[in-house]
């Protein structure tokens, strides 16, 4: 080979490095353009555990402090919290209203939130039987206990409400009826204001309707919930919320932000959307290897039948993929997203206060020993991870920042400024690492980054995250290797 061809090869290969490296570049720029003030938080969906006793043990003093030291690490913002009446209030052998009735472990979930001021949205999934759906009576019920948490047990934290759980479905007992729900609606609001101070504390969210469905019974699908709400209510709706279990393909694909955006266009201004309700599921056909994975997983389980589960909460990628989904909602100019769910010590399929279809969706299950004789179900899950932080680090009040990057790369990004303090988190699915270099609005002291990666996300004894650099010093910009299918977080928030 001769000197040309040699040099001639040389400069071929150098070129060809030279695109690989480019490729693999990413700009990220966050500016001071704030896409949402004061964002009500990150959480979770956190029931009072109302089956326990049901299914033979409640929560012990012990697993309590368990879930506390965990909860305490995450530092949410945002709660919803849901009962079911006859676990509560409606005793339903005697048709008699108690509501002091099964209180403790409601009033030791909200005593929590309220120490921690953690905003919460509560309410009930139906009324105490299906029967009552239209009827006085449970109005006069629901209000009166409503009222005893609030203003008698001083819950401060309960700062919306819901008076049906997803009342578009055809599983709810209002099955997809606008007028029924708004008629309701309006009959609670009335008999609130029987109650001094009450609904100057508590106001309500709606429509509480469910993404990527549709009633045949009712004329609206979501997005026409929320553009009637907004039409006929929005002087009674304190918050407006819909819930939301798309594919992962859906999501991944970056086609979710345009679905988000359709369903908040109708938002009266100055009024707020959270998403109530969020998960994965996969009946999509994008996901069909998912949902087969899903099937195997389900036969002959022990404690579900996969009714309303998702068997995947176990995977590492699952902790990918939720945080995928809150930053998509950030930037879609939502302020809030609860996870469904803390917990799978929380329902069964139906509520039928039974062992062999439970609800299996959360971070663990703090009943797995005393329940299911499976303590290993007691042990956190990857995905705590990367939502843990996502709660901790974008804090109720946090202005969103608006991030720009080409999101065809695989890579997705969000960040927030909190009392002049800053968070910027990044999620790559994709099969190649991205070399990052990232534009800040401002210089930034005493930085932690955390890193979630198969083989690396550090932990303390308590299995709470640990930052894997801290006291960084960041001049404006930040270069950084995102390695395929990771999460990064970086931030001088406390």
């Amino acid at each position: 080979m001769n000197l040309k061809t040699i040099i001639g090869t040389f400069v071929v290969g150098m070129l060809l490095v030279s695109c690989t490296h480019s490729d693999n570049r990413l700009t990220v720029n966050v500016s001071q353009e704030v896409v949402t003030s004061g964002y009500i938080g990150n959480g979770v969906e956190w029931d009072p555990y109302d089956e326990a006793e049901s299914w033979g043990a409640s929560v012990s003093d012990e697993d309590w402090q368990k879930l506390f030291k965990r909860l305490d690490f995450m530092r949410m913002g945002y709660v919803r919290c849901m009962i079911n009446s006859p676990f509560r209030y409606y005793d339903p052998q005697t048709g008699k209203y108690d509501k002091t009735r099964n209180i403790a472990s409601l009033s030791r979930l909200l005593q929590y939130c309220t120490d921690h001021n953690i905003v919460v949205m509560y309410g009930e999934y139906n009324p105490p039987t299906w029967a009552m759906k239209d009827e006085q009576c449970w109005v006069d019920m629901s209000v009166d206990y409503l009222n005893y948490l609030v203003n008698d047990l001083g819950f401060s934290c309960i700062k919306y409400f819901v008076i049906f759980n997803e009342p578009d479905g055809n599983w709810a007992s209002t099955d997809g009826d606008y007028d029924l729900w708004k008629s309701m609606l309006l009959r609670f609001a009335d008999k609130m204001k029987e109650y001094p101070g009450l609904d100057g504390k508590v106001k309500f969210a709606g429509p509480d309707a469910v993404v990527d469905y549709k009633n045949p019974s009712s004329p609206f699908d979501a997005a026409g919930w929320v553009k009637q709400a907004a039409t006929d209510l929005d002087s009674h709706i304190g918050i407006y919320d819909i819930h939301a279990y798309p594919g992962q393909h859906e999501v991944r694909s970056g086609q979710y932000a345009e679905i988000l955006a359709r369903h908040k266009e109708f938002i009266p201004a100055g009024k707020k959307i959270v998403l109530g309700e969020a998960g994965y599921k996969y009946w999509r056909e994008a996901d069909s290897l998912l949902m087969k994975e899903y099937n195997r997983r389900v036969e002959g389980h022990p404690f579900t039948k996969g009714t309303d589960s998702n068997m995947l909460v176990y995977d590492y990628f699952y902790g990918l993929d939720m945080p995928l989904l809150c930053m998509e909602v950030m930037n879609g100019g939502y302020s809030g997203i609860a996870a469904w769910m803390l917990d799978d010590a929380m329902h069964s399929s139906g509520d039928s206060g039974k062992t062999e279809d439970i609800k299996l969706w959360g971070m663990w299950n703090i009943l797995g020993e005393e329940v299911f004789d499976d303590p290993l179900q007691e042990e956190i899950r990857p995905w705590y991870y990367t939502w843990s932080l996502m709660c901790r680090y974008f804090p109720t009040g946090s202005n969103i920042l608006k991030t720009t990057l080409d999101r065809t790369k695989g890579v997705y990004a969000a960040a927030g400024e909190y009392q002049g303090k800053y968070v910027f988190a990044a999620v790559n699915i994709g099969d190649e690492e991205r070399s990052l270099d990232i534009s800040l609005p401002a210089a930034l002291e005493n930085v932690s980054l955390y890193v979630y990666e198969e083989r690396n996300r550090q932990t303390n004894n308590e299995g709470h995250p640990v930052p894997v650099q801290t006291g960084l010093t960041v001049d404006g910009t930040y270069q950084t290797i995102l390695k395929a299918r990771s999460f990064i977080l970086l931030t001088n928030i406390d």
